[in-house]
C-alpha cells in the first residue's frame, strides 16, 4: 500500500471514534474534499501533489480530535508530526513541509510559502464550493476571488 492510501486509512480509523456520526461524516468528507483540492492545486502550480494531499487529509485533526478549534492549525501540526513521524513514511524534510502547511492553513490573510498557499487555497475551495448555500467568510473572500481567477470560473467575485 502507499503511504497516502496507509494515511487515509489511519484518518478514517482514528475518526471511527467519534460518537456522532453526523459529525464523522462531516470530518471525512472535508479531509479528502480539502486533500482532493489540494492535490490539483499542487498539480497544476507545478508543487508536489502528495504532500499537499497529506496535509489536507492531516489539517484539521486536532480540532476533530479535541472538539475544540482553538489555536486548531498549530496544534494540528503538532498532531501531523507525531502521526508521520509513526507511521515512518515521510522524510523529515517531508514532514516539515506538511507540518508548516498545517501550521499556516488558518492564515488566510497572509501569504507564506507556495506549498502552504496550497492548503489554504484547498480549504477555501472546499469551505466554499461544499455548499453553496452558504455565504464565504470575510477572511476568504479574497482568497476565494483570485481562485475564481486562477481556476477561470465563471462563478461571480464577491465584493
Amino acid at each position: 500500500m502507499g503511504r497516502l492510501k496507509n494515511l487515509r486509512a489511519y484518518i478514517a480509523n482514528e475518526l471511527c471514534s467519534m460518537e456522532d456520526i453526523d459529525k464523522r461524516d462531516s470530518a471525512l468528507l472535508h479531509l479528502n474534499g480539502v486533500s482532493l483540492a489540494a492535490t490539483l492545486l499542487a498539480e497544476k502550480r507545478g508543487l508536489d501533489s502528495e504532500l499537499a494531499a497529506m496535509a489536507g487529509l492531516l489539517h484539521d485533526m486536532a480540532a476533530y480530535r479535541s472538539g475544540s478549534y482553538d489555536d486548531h492549525a498549530h496544534r494540528g501540526a503538532d498532531y501531523a508530526r507525531d502521526v508521520l513521524r509513526a507511521m515512518c513514511e515521510t522524510t523529515e524534510d517531508e514532514i516539515d513541509q506538511i507540518c508548516s502547511m498545517i501550521y499556516h492553513h488558518d492564515d488566510k490573510q497572509v501569504i507564506d510559502s507556495p506549498l502552504d498557499e496550497v492548503l489554504k487555497d484547498a480549504d477555501v475551495i472546499h469551505h466554499c464550493f461544499n455548499d453553496l448555500s452558504k455565504p464565504v467568510k470575510n477572511k476568504e473572500k479574497a482568497r476565494f476571488n483570485a481562485l475564481i481567477e486562477e481556476l477561470g470560473l465563471t462563478t461571480e467575485p464577491l465584493e
